[in-house]
């Protein structure tokens, strides 16, 4: 029966082979197991290392950041991330880094980083080191305006022993000649050093964001002075009597704004009218106290902190009311000026007197303010003896 049996196993081995076979059989199995798993588990980990290392080269995004596509072409010629030194400025926490940057606008269209300037001054207050910057928004086609000012009040560089600078602001020029217009505004600027130039359309529709590009700028070229004051190309200003304002005692040196002030307005709902806002915009019937647009002043904390806050205000057109609105979000009072009249918008007769004692008032034309201008500048008394003010 041996023999038979050793022949049968010899013809049916799978049933017959040593049991040890079967051990080492399954042993190297289990083994070639383990390290096909091992092997698999080291190619993850080496693929997701790579992974990491190629995404730690891709540019990191604050995750409040939403930049254009272009914006990597902002400013060249100054590296440093703007919106850095704002949050230095402010001393405000940087959020934690995310690793993918999202589309679109940042935040709204009237967030000033949307923009980078085309002409630019950054130096000019390391230069002068100002006490008082003076900002005029003005169309790129009106040169007739900026050459006036140049020749009055914006030519006052040191009053009552401190450093003033005047700077006007503009947009993109529109139209069939636009190209002839840039021209022009690359040539005066180089002529005068006083332009300040931003890539928005300029435009009535855009004066909030043009109100807020004067603030980035401020922010990040200008935070040095004391105080800022943004006033209309149409404005007659006194820079003494505005000086003599500032040097009163009770006058605050932070989070101060100050103007002819509108307090209780209603929003305009007419879509006829030139000051329409729509409820989608905003949706409350009046607007927050806000300075009417031609003419405000404000120390120089106020820029970094509007252009921050502005992140979480919606845009709105009436860039005053706009203003207004990031007050009220940093829940800062706007103040009333020691003398309401100092901030006049409007007049109906021409009096050398009166005009003498106001800081800013509204002309109707460019030849008006220079007018005046001269004739407020006669050597002569505005105010004859005895004659009430």
């Amino acid at each position: 029966m041996g023999d038979e049996e050793a022949g049968l196993c010899g013809q049916v081995l799978n049933k017959c082979v040593d049991p040890r076979y079967h051990q080492r059989k399954s042993l190297f199995y289990s083994l070639f197991q383990f390290l096909l798993l091992l092997c698999l588990l080291f190619g993850i980990l080496g693929y997701s290392m790579i992974r990491r290392s190629v995404s730690l080269r891709v540019p990191l995004y604050h995750p409040d950041q939403k930049f254009f596509q272009w914006n990597s072409r902002v400013d060249q010629d100054n590296p440093e991330p703007e919106d850095e030194k704002i949050k230095d400025i402010l001393k405000i926490r940087v959020k934690p880094i995310v690793l993918a940057p999202p589309e679109g606008i940042q935040y709204h269209q009237g967030y000033p980083m949307n923009y980078h300037f085309l002409i630019d001054h950054k130096d000019v207050c390391k230069t002068k080191n100002p006490f008082l910057v003076l900002m005029t928004p003005v169309a790129p086609k009106n040169v007739r305006a900026r050459n006036v000012i140049r020749q009055t009040w914006g030519n006052e560089t040191l009053v009552q022993d401190k450093v003033v600078v005047h700077l006007f602001m503009l947009g993109l020029p529109g139209g069939s000649d636009s190209e002839e217009v840039q021209q022009s505004l690359n040539e005066e600027n180089l002529q005068y050093q006083d332009l300040i130039q931003s890539n928005f359309m300029d435009t009535y529709r855009n004066l909030t964001i043009k109100t807020m590009v004067i603030m980035h700028w401020l922010v990040t070229r200008c935070p040095e002075a004391a105080y800022a004051v943004k006033v209309d190309s149409d404005m007659l200003l006194s820079v003494e009597n505005l000086l003599s304002m500032l040097k009163r005692p009770n006058i605050p040196k932070t989070n101060y704004l100050t103007g002819s002030i509108r307090r209780n307005r209603p929003v305009v709902r007419s879509k006829t009218s030139k000051w329409y806002v729509s409820e989608e915009m905003y949706p409350k019937p009046e607007y927050p106290p806000y300075p009417l647009g031609w003419v405000y002043l404000f120390s120089s904390d106020l820029p970094a902190k509007l252009v921050e806050i502005s992140k979480s205000v919606n845009y709105c057109e009436m860039e005053d009311a706009y203003i207004g609105m990031c007050m009220e979000k940093l829940e800062l009072d706007l103040s009333t000026p020691p003398d309401p009249s100092l901030f006049r918008i409007d007049y109906s007769n021409y009096d050398r007197c009166k005009f003498s004692k106001f800081i800013s008032y509204n002309v109707g034309s460019s030849d008006e303010l220079k007018e005046f201008w001269t004739d407020l500048k006669r050597p002569e008394p505005p105010c004859p003896e005895n004659k009430p003010v």
